[in-house]
């Protein structure tokens, strides 16, 4: 099989995993901010990014987010550009420096560098999208940075970015023998 073909397919599924997780699995972490909910979705798009590149990885985010904003969503293509931002600085930032750094040590660097890209870009985008969209005063933003924002990003970031360190090792596996699989039957 094309090696090309097999990675589009393995992103292909990727994608479906993170749907998949995204809407089945979601939950508010922050009692004080119910709408910001938790979906692990962003688990199979690190795999991608510590896999095949952060380009990947950036790759399956949009996926993820473009079915999100189209199907599952009440904030529609907001919250997919959001989501595209956010989970796309984390997994483009922990992709990148994997590939550079291809270890254990190399992963968990990559893996808060995400996290904390991901809290990081999210600060501006909630200064500035959030009152567009809501038709909500910046100063009503603000306070929730510290309270909300800010804890429910790097909680979110935090946890995915644990379960992908637990079952990267194992996944990749069975995608690479896989892959060797079938390119024995071409």
């Amino acid at each position: 099989m094309n090696t090309n073909l097999s990675k589009m397919i393995k992103l292909a599924m990727l994608s479906a995993l993170g749907v998949l997780f995204m809407v089945t699995i979601k939950f508010p972490i922050i009692p004080s901010a119910p709408f910001l909910i938790y979906e692990p979705g962003d688990v199979p798009a690190l795999i991608a990014a510590f896999l095949f590149g952060p380009a990947a990885g950036f790759t399956v985010i949009v996926i993820i987010s473009v079915i999100q904003g189209l199907f599952f969503s009440a904030d529609g293509w907001v919250g997919a550009l959001m989501h595209i931002v956010a989970s796309g600085t984390m997994v483009f930032v922990a992709g990148h420096i994997y590939k550079r750094f291809h270890s254990a040590r190399g992963a968990v660097i990559a893996l808060v560098a995400g996290t904390l890209s991901m809290t990081l870009i999210m600060i501006p985008l909630n200064l500035t999208i959030t009152p567009w969209y809501y038709g909500m005063p910046v100063k009503a933003v603000i306070p929730m940075l510290p309270t909300a924002i800010i804890p429910f990003n790097l909680v979110k970031a935090g946890i995915n970015s644990i379960i992908t360190a637990a079952v990267y090792k194992s996944v990749g596996k069975v995608l690479r023998a896989e892959a060797k699989k079938l390119a024995k039957e071409v």
